[in-house]
């Protein structure tokens, strides 16, 4: 692995080097079931590659701050202080800590965290929607990469395509779910990989990414492709709720009613680093 410096350099220069390339494609095709080779125009994209300890840039993403527990039962607060969210080493680090903190609203948790999104800066329907991710590791950790339809619909109406979700009492498994109508909260589509040998996901990045057509959303781990939702995959009846521009979100809850909480023997603080998150259109089909 490079050192800090080194690397964050040879990434600025990977990028222009890419970027003065005419119609540059990021990656390699993808080869789907339906023996269609898919090429890539990247779109948006963060690197995150700022000075050290700066915040997210602000033309790109929004910092929630919320300590509401969002339904789920978690137990973190969500501020917009550097110790939660910043950039370090040309990554984006997102920090769970272990603290009494108290917010403007009122509401008082013993831990804090960090969650952006993209809402009211970028949107985009269907695409390839990726990030390259090391997620952090403990019982009671719950990081995601996940996106959201706009309002006025409101959830599960909007539709939710969450990319990657790790919870710490399963080291080796990512899942991938939507959300819409009929179909969400404990009846969701669903799907997972664990990564072969019992590796642990928190010990190396990976990139997760979803393949998102008018009909079909496909999920994949480090470019292998291990679940696909189609229109005929919900409920007789239920709507398809994923035909309308979703904005992309990342954070780390800590608790909550699936990952369950935190015990004595979980890692404070919780980084997820995020090397980098990008967003193509299909440029070609044949």
């Amino acid at each position: 692995m490079f050192p800090p410096k080194i690397y964050v350099v040879a990434k600025r220069l990977l990028i222009v080097a890419l970027f003065a390339t005419p119609m540059a494609v990021f990656g390699t095709p993808h080869k789907h079931a339906d023996s269609l080779t898919r090429e890539w125009t990247l779109v948006w994209r963060d690197e995150f590659d700022g000075p050290n300890g700066s915040m997210p840039d602000p033309n790109k993403w929004s910092i929630v701050r919320d300590g509401s527990g969002f339904g789920n039962q978690e137990l973190e607060y969500y501020t917009d202080r550097p110790r939660n969210l910043h950039i370090e080493n040309g990554h984006l680090a997102i920090t769970a800590i272990r603290e009494n903190y108290t917010g403007p609203d009122g509401i008082s948790r013993e831990y804090t965290s960090g969650k952006l999104q993209t809402a009211g800066h970028f949107e985009q329907k269907y695409g390839r929607f990726e990030a390259r991710i090391k997620v952090p590791k403990g019982q009671g950790i719950w990081p995601a990469f996940w996106m959201l339809g706009g309002p006025p619909a409101g959830w599960p109406a909007c539709g939710e395509i969450d990319i990657m979700e790790n919870v710490g009492f399963e080291p080796s498994k990512i899942h991938g779910t939507l959300h819409g109508p009929g179909y969400s909260g404990n009846n969701p589509l669903t799907g997972a990989y664990t990564l072969p040998n019992s590796a642990r996901i928190s010990d190396d990045f990976h990139v997760f990414a979803v393949e998102w057509s008018p009909d079909a959303i496909r999920f994949y781990v480090d470019d292998h492709l291990y679940e696909t939702q189609t229109v005929d995959s919900i409920p007789s009846s239920k709507r398809w709720a994923f035909d309308h521009p979703f904005f992309i979100l990342l954070n780390v809850a800590v608790g909550g009613a699936w990952p369950g909480n935190p015990d004595s023997a979980t890692p404070f603080p919780a980084t997820m680093l995020v090397d980098y998150v990008r967003v193509y259109t299909l440029k070609s089909a044949k």
